[in-house]
């Protein structure tokens, strides 16, 4: 007479590719292993946990009524992570298949763009570029400081990805603290022999003042791959481009001005 144990048995090996390799592995009676399955006897204690272990089920679960085993292991065998992650990866994995190397780009940058939440204000942040396990990612801290007493006043940390395709460079970062925006930048590559400024359009929004999503140009200075850290940070925060504390290149080039007759913000390559 068929048992739920039986039943169970005969659904836990049909996921196998044969019966015949099932006993082999157990190192079971073929003869003694139908009979189980036939629901003519059970298992001794020993051989209850040992096929036990090699389906991965616990005694009091193989011995579940059937259909409440058959739910569970329908959905154990259920490739939920994959299922999820597969698409995003796949388009990720596109694009650094076509990515080129940016190794030249390794290293700290400071990031300088007009606030969005602070109208006539340039942020200076901390950047970097960095290569892991063959891919190119990207960090960057903001520092808000009180402009009289130099205290801070509030922080934002971002990280993201990099990608070079088609002589541009990309950057998309989400910021990982209240994860509540994405920004997405694209720069022109540098091909002078010494690495100095890249540039590029960024589009993203504020993320303590308002909703609306904006555009702007933003500049990269590149400070090399080894730096003091704690002193470049020191240097970071709002500053007034009027008061010269910006390279005069940098501020100028950053400027949000659409000319006469132009449609969309665009920067020219320096």
């Amino acid at each position: 007479m068929a048992t739920d144990f039986s039943a169970n048995l005969n659904l836990l090996c049909s996921y196998q590719r044969s019966i015949a390799e099932v006993c082999r592995k157990l190192k079971l009676n073929r003869q003694q292993f139908n009979r189980y399955l036939n629901g003519q006897s059970r298992p001794s204690r020993h051989n209850m946990r040992r096929i036990c272990d090699y389906f991965g089920v616990t005694e009091s679960e193989i011995l579940m009524e059937h259909a409440q085993f058959e739910q569970m292991i329908t959905l154990r065998r259920r490739p939920v992570e994959r299922t999820e992650l597969e698409r995003p990866l796949t388009h990720l994995q596109t694009l650094y298949g076509h990515s080129q190397d940016l190794q030249k780009y390794t290293g700290f940058y400071f990031r300088y763009f007009y606030s969005f939440g602070n109208k006539g204000m340039v942020f200076r942040s901390l950047a970097t570029i960095y290569r892991e396990e063959g891919r190119y990612y990207w960090k960057n801290i903001e520092i808000l400081r009180d402009q009289s007493t130099g205290r801070t006043t509030g922080l934002n940390k971002y990280e993201g990805l990099v990608f070079f395709l088609a002589d541009r460079i990309y950057i998309m970062e989400y910021e990982s603290l209240e994860v509540n925006s994405i920004t997405q930048m694209t720069l022109y590559p540098s091909y002078q022999h010494r690495l100095d400024c890249l540039y590029g359009i960024q589009t993203g929004g504020p993320t303590r003042r308002g909703r609306k999503p904006g555009a702007s140009r933003v500049a990269l200075e590149y400070l090399g791959r080894n730096i003091d850290v704690k002193q470049a940070l020191r240097q970071t925060g709002l500053f007034d481009p009027s008061t010269g504390a910006i390279r005069d290149d940098i501020a100028s080039a950053i400027v949000n001005t659409i000319e006469p007759g132009d449609f969309v913000l665009e920067i020219e390559a320096p």
